[in-house]
């Protein structure tokens, strides 16, 4: 089923920058695609718009049939439950323990504290981080600090998972581990779209790529690999 649409898809900002040119293409559920390209091709605008926190100057955006920008924005913060977001600085709350930042998405949602023991527990098993709950951010690696964001982004069990240079901030055996827990988030069913300049992070994964360049789909491989020329 294709769960995301972008049909004829271009943004152009005031300043007349033009960040995407005339963008089609679909993801379907359970899929997990790398989206790559250099800094500036477009990528995270293209994400934005699909968690819309960006909307299109010109073309549509679907999620699930649904175009995006029919949705009213006082329903878009419980349309983007959707979604779970991670970047490369991992954006934890420093105040907070890993357990509390984890517990944070879901004490939002009203959930009970029953609830979010039982839950947070498990996702930590799932990160390998149930030995470092009550520690702080500033206490744990920086490979760490991004399996505590991941787990944030997706306890309340997302549909997608959007990761934007999420192992930018690694070294390469802690990119790796990020690496493998996004296929694992993957195979529960999670739709997972991964923005990446790591050339072998994409080469290893094996899955659809879809290459960027000043705004244009260049490449789309099912099974493809970090390719720019050609």
């Amino acid at each position: 089923m294709k769960l995301i649409n972008l049909e004829n898809v271009s943004k152009e900002y005031l300043d007349g920058f033009v960040a995407l040119e005339d963008v089609s293409c679909a993801i379907d559920q359970g899929e997990f695609v790398s989206l790559v390209g250099s800094s500036g091709a477009g990528k995270s605008t293209l994400l934005k718009m699909i968690y819309a926190e960006e909307f299109p100057s010109d073309g549509a955006v679907y999620f699930g049939g649904r175009n995006i920008a029919d949705i009213k924005r006082k329903i878009l913060p419980h349309f983007r439950r959707n979604f779970g977001t991670v970047f490369q600085d991992f954006k934890l709350l420093t105040q907070k323990t890993v357990f509390e930042n984890i517990a944070y998405t879901l004490e939002v949602q009203g959930k009970s504290d029953a609830q979010i023991e039982e839950e947070v527990h498990n996702m930590l098993r799932i990160v390998g981080m149930s030995n470092q709950a009550h520690k702080y951010p500033h206490q744990i690696s920086g490979g760490e600090q991004q399996r505590v964001s991941l787990a944030r982004a997706v306890i309340h069990r997302p549909r997608v998972l959007i990761a934007d240079e999420p192992t930018g901030n690694l070294d390469p055996i802690s990119a790796l581990d990020i690496v493998k827990l996004l296929l694992k988030i993957n195979s529960f069913g999670t739709t997972v779209i991964l923005a990446t300049h790591d050339k072998s992070i994409v080469d290893k994964l094996n899955r659809r790529v879809i290459l960027m360049d000043k705004g244009h789909i260049m490449r789309d491989d099912l099974h493809g690999k970090y390719i720019i020329s050609g």
